[in-house]
């Protein structure tokens, strides 16, 4: 069985964002690691682990990379995992648009095979 991919709408992410008070951010960091944990097989990948590191003074930055190398992984583009880790450093939004971006095309791919 395939690994099940959320789509998941980016408006009212934004909403649920700014309702939380930016606890959502690391709601989805968490689920979206574990799906692309799933769908890579990727065994080492740990994200409860880099949820907790958020938290540690410059353990957010191994987490990024971290991150970053799992979407990798899991990019129909190959993504850079380095531009990744740069984009979250300088402007944050631009990671979630595009991982989400890429996980709504899959999730949308998922449905189809389905039919």
């Amino acid at each position: 069985m395939q690994p099940q991919i959320k789509k998941r709408n980016m408006i009212a992410q934004v909403f649920l964002v700014i309702i939380t008070l930016g606890i959502y951010v690391l709601y989805w960091f968490y689920q979206v690691s574990m799906e692309m944990k799933e769908a890579t097989k990727d065994t080492q990948a740990s994200p409860a682990l880099w949820l907790i590191l958020f938290f540690i003074p410059f353990g957010g930055l191994y987490s990024m990379y971290k991150f970053g190398e799992l979407y990798e992984k899991f990019s129909t583009e190959h993504f850079n995992k380095w531009l990744l880790f740069v984009l979250y450093i300088v402007f944050s939004p631009a990671v979630w648009f595009i991982v989400q971006t890429d996980l709504n095309r899959k999730a949308d791919m998922q449905f189809a095979q389905a039919l």
